[in-house]
């Protein structure tokens, strides 16, 4: 009798056991066919019409942005340089309110004025609430806003929205230029959708750094998954902003928040956040314009887990901006590299002690210009802009 009760116990525990097999096999096929096909390897483009070359960049002016009334918190800007005929030359997006998921944080933009080189008022853009009820689902808060300018001159927002449950069961929302015009004073958006990146839940996805623009129009933007493990992933984008697949971008699980460089139209390196007690900047590559991509060696960069933002300026030459102290967001500091692993200081951008932060860099190319933005002491952003020192 007791040979016999141990042999159903165990025969029941392997019939769970396979039927449980046979669900994940079935859930994997079905995300595996749910998800769009990828396309085909991607051209990017260089940011600069005249490239830099190998002119020193050198700090032409600085400040903080301005904020909107009433807002002492402001954290994770975003940086969009806009095209040659507009009145503005950069657009600054970041979240504002009373403090980081608060009730009354908002999305915030800024916009430099060509003509009278001031930044213009700052305003909010996206609001928690109105978000959620044209989205038909409960916003509890937002943040990290990203944006991108499609072959239409159209600005899109891609924003991190969660429900209950914190930054983990974050959605990424699409949103696009609704306005007429995109300064500032003026630009309004719609929601288009909370991007499609699970077919079950859909959550746990967050956005943080720039895309990498593309010949055709179109766009690859780096963003991560992270509940528990962190997966960061690369999702291609067609024209006018139409989703069309991702890609994985490194099988490490402790690293995210990836920032896209181009070495060329089809090589790329992404340069990702470290979540370990002894991080480093961690780094994958394609070859391949975005179809297949490997991890490469750490590099020899401390990273104190925190968000580091580059940018390929022309052939032979990144940027990076990152902090630099191994257990502390105290020091930012800009470097500059041929081939993206060999690294070399190039500009101090902020550097304090004890428990001040200089955090989340973004930086961006436009009217001849290196444009960097970051969070100070979560309070304010600070922005530099760096000049080619012409001979």
């Amino acid at each position: 009798m007791f040979i016999s009760s141990r042999q159903s116990v165990l025969r029941n525990a392997w019939v769970r056991l396979a039927l449980g097999a046979v669900f994940v096999l079935a859930l994997a096929g079905v995300d595996a066919a749910w998800r769009p096909t990828q396309p085909a390897p991607a051209q990017a483009r260089w940011p600069a019409m005249s490239a830099p070359g190998d002119q020193p960049l050198v700090l032409q002016a600085q400040g903080h942005i301005p904020m909107p009334p009433q807002t002492p918190a402001a954290h994770a800007s975003s940086l969009l340089a806009m095209p040659a005929d507009a009145a503005q030359g950069v657009l600054a997006f970041w979240f504002a309110g009373t403090k980081e998921s608060a009730p009354d944080i908002g999305i915030a933009v800024a916009g430099f004025d060509r003509a009278s080189q001031q930044w213009q008022a700052a305003r909010f853009v996206v609001e928690r609430q109105a978000l959620g009820q044209a989205l038909g689902f409960g916003v509890r808060r937002i943040g990290n806003p990203v944006a991108w300018l499609d072959a239409d001159h159209q600005v899109h927002l891609f924003v991190v929205a969660t429900g209950p449950g914190g930054w983990a069961a974050s959605r990424i929302v699409q949103l696009r230029q609704s306005s007429a015009s995109a300064a500032s004073a003026e630009l309004a958006f719609e929601p288009v959708r909370a991007l499609p990146l699970a077919w079950g839940w859909n959550i746990s996805h967050l956005v943080r750094t720039a895309p990498l623009p593309l010949q055709d129009g179109g766009m690859v933007l780096p963003v991560h998954f992270e509940l528990g493990l962190k997966i960061p992933l690369a999702l291609r984008f067609g024209a006018r902003g139409e989703f069309l697949g991702m890609v994985r971008i490194s099988r490490r699980t402790h690293v995210l928040q990836p920032t896209l460089v181009m070495q060329s139209a089809q090589q790329w390196l992404a340069f990702m956040r470290d979540q370990r007690p002894e991080g480093r900047v961690t780094v994958a590559q394609t070859q391949d314009g975005g179809q297949h991509w490997q991890d490469l060696p750490d590099l020899a960069l401390v990273n104190p887990d925190a968000s580091v933002a580059g940018l390929g300026l022309a052939p032979g030459r990144m940027v990076l901006a990152h902090n630099t102290s191994a257990h502390a967001r105290t020091l930012l500091d800009l470097s500059q590299s041929a081939n993206g692993q060999q690294w070399l200081p190039l500009q101090a951008l902020a550097h304090g002690s004890g428990t001040q932060e200089f955090s989340y860099p973004a930086l961006a190319w436009a009217d001849d210009s290196l444009w960097v933005s970051y969070t100070d002491q979560r309070q304010r952003v600070a922005w530099q802009r760096f000049g080619v020192n012409k001979p």
